[in-house]
């Protein structure tokens, strides 16, 4: 029987248990939007009925339960089809960061064993030769044009009929972390988590209710406008509007023009909002948002203090990654304990340890720990020396460092690469790009340690500017003056170099072992 069959003797809970909530919803209200956006709009029958249309073609073409599909696709409508036909399907899901080179997504498109790929022509190029590297495809679909040895998504879809699965089956999602180094890991786990501390905080707190609507900002390959920008709010019967590019003003115009009420964000996208002109900014109407939430990268204070005073106490920040997590925070925990990322949820137990795994006290630096809960565990896939690797015990870390002080709240203070170490003390650059991002001629900053005869290492300072500003010596005195203003002598940066963009990862966060890499090799092109 199907979902709209049995919907009113079937709960919503139940539908979700078997993949099918987006059926339930379905049912309940078919009209209502669910995806709006440049590429197309969907209502939530039309998602519903070619969700179900895709799972029957890509049985037809010999999936089965437990099956890889791999998805690398901008932010379109089939976006959302082929996540809600994998969690029906019983597929597993592994959506593709498309700014990869083709080798690369070949490396994830076989290394996660898909059987299917579906490919935005957007991307085609790099579609064919990942396709190449991956003998176990057995269905290949493309999205928004012709792809070279590749079907139409369309005509697949139009051969399929669109009611409900007699026999769903839920699925599951396979997502890779955007590492530095070497290549991507899969973060899989055999049973899945049950419902998450995280999850039950962000239900509480964005409070959904009729008419709401989303905006996602990031590209949906990410785990978090994935998973907390789209699966949530889709899930919870709140349609979304998807963001092709981000833009500043773009955002707003949004915002206003939908009377968007939650959405999720990165401190970047924060702070090149706040620094838009005030006449721009007055343009636009943002009393409809309810819900702001950031997380993926640290947000300096004024940044964050900014928001709040921009949008009202709506903002609110977490920290937790592909492998797990939960710390929370709302806006008016903030001006208490400025810089805190939040405490850990009720059933999150997270440590600080040194260097030898002991775990240190309140205000003590080391790497953060958390505790895996008891079902749901994580591992890389075919990885065991990388899980083994993230693991102390019962313990995992993400790889950041940051302290614990005497109320319980986390700070973070960098990651572990990217300490700067000179003349045998810590340097934790996060914190020297939150005081540089205070000039009004800063739009992005790293700091990055290099090579130093006497100290091992020194604070180099990488800025991109805004408009309107020259990257000639005079500002680099202007900055380094700031910057002596305002923090302490060792985390003084002792030189300035100015670039057109810096490297930061769809997450938000900065690509700081890339720039650092270019002075330490000596080629400094960044």
């Amino acid at each position: 029987m199907s979902v709209a069959e049995a919907s009113p003797g079937w709960s919503r809970e139940e539908a979700a248990a078997a993949g099918m909530v987006l059926a339930w919803h379905a049912a309940q209200a078919p009209s209502r939007p669910a995806i709006l956006s440049e590429h197309g709009n969907r209502t939530y029958a039309e998602l519903n009925a070619n969700a179900n249309r895709l799972v029957r073609a890509l049985r037809r073409a010999g999936l089965k339960q437990g099956d890889a599909v791999a998805l690398m696709c901008s932010n379109r409508p089939e976006f959302a089809e082929t996540i809600a036909a994998c969690a029906r399907g019983g597929f597993r899901m592994t959506p593709i960061n498309w700014h990869l080179k083709g080798s690369e997504v070949g490396y994830i498109v076989d290394n996660c064993e898909a059987r299917a790929f579906v490919a935005d022509a957007r991307f085609r190029d790099s579609a064919i030769e990942a396709a190449a590297m991956s003998p176990a495809l057995i269905a290949k679909l493309a999205v928004g044009g012709p792809v070279d040895g590749f079907s139409s998504y369309d005509d697949a879809l139009a051969a399929e009929e669109g009611s409900d699965l007699a026999d769903p089956v839920l699925g599951s999602q396979m997502m890779y972390t955007s590492g530095t180094t070497g290549h991507p890991k899969g973060v899989y786990r055999k049973q899945a988590a049950p419902v998450t501390p995280l999850l039950a905080k962000l239900t509480e707190t964005a409070a959904f209710r009729e008419g709401d609507l989303a905006l996602v900002t990031g590209p949906l390959y990410h785990a978090a406008p994935l998973a907390l920008n789209l699966s949530f709010p889709l899930n919870a019967g709140v349609g979304c509007v998807l963001m092709d590019k981000w833009d500043a003003e773009e955002t707003l115009r949004l915002v206003a023009e939908h009377r968007i009420t939650h959405t999720h964000v990165v401190p970047t996208m924060l702070h090149r909002m706040l620094q838009l002109p005030e006449e721009t900014k007055a343009k636009y109407d943002t009393s409809s948002l309810r819900w702001i939430l950031h997380g993926a990268a640290p947000c300096p204070v004024h940044v964050k203090e900014g928001a709040i005073d921009w949008f009202g106490p709506v903002v609110f920040e977490y920290y937790a990654a592909t492998e797990g997590g939960g710390i929370f925070i709302d806006s008016h925990e903030f001006p208490s304990k400025k810089g805190s990322v939040g405490k850990p949820l009720p059933g999150v137990v997270v440590e600080i340890h040194d260097e030898d795994g002991k775990q240190l006290g309140a205000n003590g630096v080391g790497t953060v720990y958390f505790k895996a809960p008891e079902q749901g565990r994580f591992e890389y896939y075919k990885a065991p020396e990388k899980t083994e690797g993230a693991y102390r015990g019962d313990f995992y870390t993400m790889g950041d460092m940051g302290y614990i002080d005497e109320d319980g709240f986390l700070f973070l203070t960098g990651r572990s690469a990217e300490v700067i170490i000179s003349g045998g003390v810590n340097i934790y650059p996060a914190e020297i790009d939150q005081e540089v991002l205070k000039h009004p001629a800063v739009a992005d900053a790293a700091a990055v340690g290099v090579p130093n005869e006497e100290w091992g290492e020194e604070v180099k300072l990488v800025v991109e500017l805004n408009e309107g500003y020259r990257p000639d010596d005079a500002m680099a005195k202007e900055l380094l003056a700031f910057a002596a203003e305002n923090l302490p002598g060792y985390q003084r940066p002792r030189s300035v170099d100015f670039v057109a963009e810096l490297p930061r990862m769809p997450s938000g966060k900065v690509l700081r072992r890339t720039i650092r890499d270019a002075y330490w090799q000596g080629d400094r092109k960044i």
